[in-house]
């Protein structure tokens, strides 16, 4: 069978790219499409690669497994969560090969359709959300600093602004260190720190948990960008961060 150089590495690139898509939809997190295609470049020289005389031995399982290894780490970064995406996309890419393999080998409209059916199924059956939790990207903008961060859609968030009643995200102190310019310790003494007004628009924000309550440093945000609208918001500061910082680092209202 004579079989197309270009036309597997774009078959693989589409494969990869859809599979990858379909994985963080099914992670719960945003989709991510611009790093997802860049990791389904990397599928797709690979699967050329494979072709070519004298690098035949790149299709041996230990190289499959890198190649897929690298891909996640760039679809998804370092982190545990992208170690468990990893693991996502591993078995749903296992389950497209067992596919293909029911159609016979060597149909590429078929690898085509079946990788797409994953991503629709992922779509329909988990939409937006998963485990109830969904993730949305939110940039921050203070002065020259900007920060982009993963959010938490928290429908138990109820934290509003005690002057204009309007609900108040969420983020770690980390980051509003990096924005501000204010230190940890600053954050962790509200009162003191606001007396000092180190920073213009400075306010605090009042909180209850379970077990404990108190103040939070906030500041008004003019330029926030969640997900796809751009708006002004309420920030208060967590000054111990939050509790998945690796999945997310700022809670926002659902």
């Amino acid at each position: 069978m004579e079989v197309y150089l270009d036309l597997v590495v774009i078959l693989n690139f589409l494969v990869d790219f859809l599979l990858l898509l379909g994985t963080n939809r099914l992670s719960g997190f945003p989709l991510g499409a611009k790093r997802c295609a860049l990791a389904a470049v990397l599928g797709g020289a690979y699967s050329g690669a494979c072709m070519l005389p004298g690098f035949r031995f790149l299709g041996s399982m230990l190289w499959r497994v890198v190649s897929l290894g690298l891909m996640a780490v760039i679809a998804f970064g370092c982190s545990r969560s992208a170690l468990k995406r990893g693991g996502v996309f591993l078995l749903l890419s296992m389950a497209l090969g067992g596919v293909a393999m029911s159609f016979g080998k060597g149909n590429f409209l078929t690898l085509v359709l079946a990788a797409a059916g994953v991503w629709f199924l992922c779509r329909a059956a988990f939409g937006e959300t998963v485990g109830g939790r969904e993730y949305v990207p939110i940039t921050l903008t203070y002065g020259e600093n900007s920060a982009s961060l993963i959010a938490l859609r928290d429908s138990g968030n109820t934290l509003r602004d005690p002057i204009t009643g309007e609900q108040v995200f969420v983020i770690a102190g980390e980051v509003a260190q990096k924005l501000t310019g204010l230190s940890e310790s600053q954050l962790r003494a509200p009162m003191e720190t606001l007396a000092l007004r180190p920073i213009p628009g400075l306010r605090l924000i009042p909180y209850r948990a379970v077990g404990s309550g108190g103040m939070l440093l906030g500041l008004r945000f003019e330029n926030v960008k969640l997900g796809s609208r751009t708006q002004s918001a309420v920030v208060a500061f967590a000054p111990e961060g939050l509790g998945r910082g690796e999945a997310y680092q700022a809670l926002v209202t659902a």
